[in-house]
């Protein structure tokens, strides 16, 4: 369990520290980046976005900047920080790239990269209104607290698999997004 009162620097000394375990293949071969913006404060923060209610897919849900990879990016970490700065006007060169998670599957039929990174806390942000309804900040100690993702397991043509749901404020966090966040907070969590 995460102290209430994490710091900046005890995350980033254990992000830096614990290596991610890393998983046998993924399934999926399209390439997509998120980034996961940790907000530099004495109590830091995580920035979440939830898509606009019109678009195609995932439309409302709650996400981190990110998505396909173009082929004008250099790479993985490149698309990341271009999407940030498309969806919520984050400029890449104000972010601090900590390192990457292992990459997650998502239903779409993306092996989804994500990147973590640390974003100054006085940033303005403009949300893109064609992609993104909100732009929301977490605190990361309440958001890297484990007990507050609960387990759902979905059967979908023959496959069994188990998604993470949360609440923050009026926000429903779930799939691909909560279980990133709990993946990270795996990943700095005490050793066993």
């Amino acid at each position: 369990m995460q102290s209430p009162d994490l710091s900046l620097d005890d995350f980033i000394s254990r992000f830096q520290l614990l290596r991610p375990q890393t998983r046998l293949g993924t399934q999926n071969q399209r390439q997509a980046a998120v980034l996961i913006p940790v907000v530099r404060r004495a109590k830091p923060g995580l920035l979440l976005t939830q898509r606009s209610p019109l678009l195609r897919k995932h439309a409302g849900q709650v996400a981190f900047p990110g998505g396909a990879v173009d082929s004008t990016d250099a790479s993985l970490i490149a698309a990341a920080l271009r999407e940030a700065q498309e969806e919520v006007a984050i400029p890449p060169e104000t972010v601090e790239i900590l390192g990457v998670l292992p990459p997650v599957d998502s239903v779409t039929g993306f092996q989804v990269t994500p990147v973590v990174g640390i974003i100054p806390p006085d940033l303005h942000y403009h949300a893109s209104v064609d992609e993104v309804a909100a732009v929301f900040e977490m605190p990361l100690a309440e958001a890297l607290r484990l007990g507050r993702y609960h387990p759902l397991d979905i059967h979908r043509r023959g496959n069994s698999h188990r998604v993470w749901l949360s609440w923050y404020q009026h926000y429903f966090v779930w799939g691909m997004t909560a279980g990133i966040i709990r993946e990270l907070a795996l990943q700095i969590g005490e050793t066993p």
